[in-house]
């Protein structure tokens, strides 16, 4: 089984960027210097030996954790990206099929 790395992890994190529309660059700096958190954005935060998904709730940077409550191996983030993944891609499809109806 090969390791999972912190590119592949970022890769999936632009990818629910991507699906929900969401900034894919989690911070922005103005032009007088200041850092402004791009609201919605979702990116890979590494701590303890871990990862996980923190997605940007204000513009002071503070954040969620929508997919697992700490930081856990990134074996298991990357599958547990994978699962979100399917299950926005799914509820976006039975969406579509309801309205067309």
């Amino acid at each position: 089984m090969d390791r999972i790395t912190n590119k592949q992890l970022e890769i999936l994190a632009d990818r629910m960027n991507e699906v929900t529309g969401s900034p894919k660059e989690a911070w922005t700096r103005a032009k007088d210097g200041t850092l402004k958190a791009n609201i919605g954005n979702f990116h890979i935060s590494r701590a303890y030996g871990g990862a996980c998904v923190h997605r940007m709730m204000s513009e002071g940077g503070g954040v969620t954790t929508p997919i697992s409550y700490g930081h856990i191996p990134r074996r298991d983030l990357f599958e547990l990206m994978h699962a979100w993944l399917r299950g926005f891609e799914e509820a976006k499809s039975q969406c579509s099929k309801k309205a067309a109806a």
